[in-house]
This record gives structure tokens, C-alpha cells and sequence, in this order.
């Protein structure tokens, strides 16, 4: 018989786990926003490592904002959640779960932009959807892509909400050169015109609820479709792999 391929065990450093672990007291309200935590030789005590590997993971964690260095005081807490870790998570989830976020951030999107948008947001919105036009397989592929993210970025602005636009546009800049394999390495449904087309009027109609349903509709049938495919959710990452090991890289 045939011995199997040796697969390595990936193993975290050191300095990966120690900062894995100040996170945890952080994140547990162990250490408060506010605190000083404690010192260098204390922290080597309790982790069982280096000194330098603690300087190294407080230096990573200051670094994202998560701790503050005091020269001659100490180091304090700034803030209970790692940023740096957080967009982490988000680059590093499932593609069912980035369409879920999606079609909550397009729902909402819409929905306010249904309540606050102008003369000049419908203009903007409308130039936009026309410029979109029909998916086509024998079109550039990423220039429509490129089009498409205009037009939801353009609903996103006529919400006239700074953090949901942030929010939306570090989301789409994040999933951007991912939804090129949507399109090559599925059979999910692409909306069509016409879903964009319906949430358009339902914004220039002012219509909240039925904005926030058009831009739910527009989106759902890729995630039912992804169930089938899936089966169950925790299969998410057994079908990225099988679709292509650099699909999320």
C-alpha cells in the first residue's frame, strides 16, 4: 500500500498566539478599555514566552489601535475590538456569508436612499443603471463588473449615510476581484436589469420598504441557489475548495 502525501500542519508562531491571547482578555472585558495592562514581565509569567515575543505582539496590537504604548507609564486598552482582525474575518469568510452582508448592506442602502435621495442622486442613479445595461457572456467581464459596483455605489451615496457608505465601500473594494469567479466558477443566477430596474423606481417612487424588498429580491435567488449547492452552511468551505483553491485568496 501506498504511504499518503505528508501534509504539514500549519503551526502559529509564538507571537501569533500571545497576540491571539491579549485579544481574548480584551475581548472577555478581562482588561477594560481603559486599563493598563499588565506589565512586560507579568505578561511573560502568565504566557510562558519571551520577552520579546510580548514586545512583538504589543507592538502588533498598538499598531491596529487595539493598545496604547505610554513611554514610562505603561500600556493601556484603547479599544476592546481589533480592527485589523475584524476586516480579517470578513476577507476570510464564505461566500454565502458575503452575500448575505451584501444583501443586507443593499437593502438598507436602498431603503434609505429611498427616504433622502435628490434630484441630482436620481440623475446619478439612473445615468448609472443605464450605463450597467445586460449581463452578456461575450462582453469584457470585468468592465461590466466595473459598472455594476458604480451603480450599487451610487445607491449606496443616495443614502446619504457616511457610515453605511464607508462601510459599503470598503465591502465592495474587499469582495471586487472575488466576483470575477462568481460569473466563471458557478452556476449562480446573475440578476438581471430588470431587478436593478425595480429598485430604481422604487427609490424614485419613495418607497422605503419596497426598495429594501427590490434590493433583498435581487440578491436571494444566488443565495438559495448556493444552498443547493451547498447543502448546509458549514460545507462553505468544502465548495470553495472544490471550485478552486484561489478563489477567496
Amino acid at each position: 500500500m501506498e504511504r499518503p502525501t505528508p501534509t504539514p500542519v500549519q503551526r502559529r508562531s509564538l507571537v501569533e498566539s500571545t497576540i491571539d491571547a491579549i485579544r481574548a482578555m480584551i475581548e472577555q472585558r478581562v482588561w477594560k478599555v481603559g486599563d493598563c495592562i499588565p506589565r512586560e514581565a507579568e505578561l511573560v509569567e502568565q504566557f510562558q514566552v519571551g520577552r520579546n515575543t510580548v514586545r512583538e505582539a504589543v507592538r502588533v496590537l498598538s499598531h491596529s489601535g487595539m493598545l496604547e504604548v505610554r513611554q514610562g507609564d505603561g500600556t493601556y486598552v484603547r479599544r476592546e475590538l481589533d480592527v485589523a482582525e475584524t476586516v480579517s474575518k470578513l476577507n476570510r469568510a464564505g461566500l454565502r456569508d458575503h452575500l448575505e452582508l451584501q444583501c443586507v448592506l443593499e437593502s438598507e442602502a436602498a431603503r434609505f436612499a429611498a427616504r433622502r435621495h435628490t434630484a441630482e442622486d436620481i440623475v446619478r442613479l439612473k445615468a448609472a443603471l443605464s450605463h450597467r445595461g445586460h449581463y452578456s457572456p461575450e462582453a469584457d467581464l470585468d468592465e461590466f463588473l466595473e459598472r455594476d459596483r458604480d451603480f450599487h455605489v451610487a445607491i449606496a451615496t443616495a443614502s446619504h449615510n457616511d457610515a453605511l457608505q464607508a462601510l459599503y465601500a470598503y465591502f465592495t473594494a474587499s469582495i471586487h476581484s472575488h466576483t470575477r469567479s462568481i460569473f466563471v466558477d458557478t452556476d449562480l443566477p446573475e440578476p438581471s436589469l430588470a431587478d436593478h430596474q425595480a429598485i430604481i423606481d422604487a427609490i424614485v417612487a419613495g418607497k422605503e420598504d419596497a426598495a429594501a424588498k427590490a434590493a433583498h429580491n435581487m440578491l436571494q435567488p444566488m443565495i438559495d441557489a448556493l444552498d443547493k449547492l451547498l447543502g448546509s452552511k458549514p460545507a462553505n468551505s468544502q465548495w470553495m475548495n472544490k471550485i478552486g483553491a484561489t478563489f477567496w485568496k
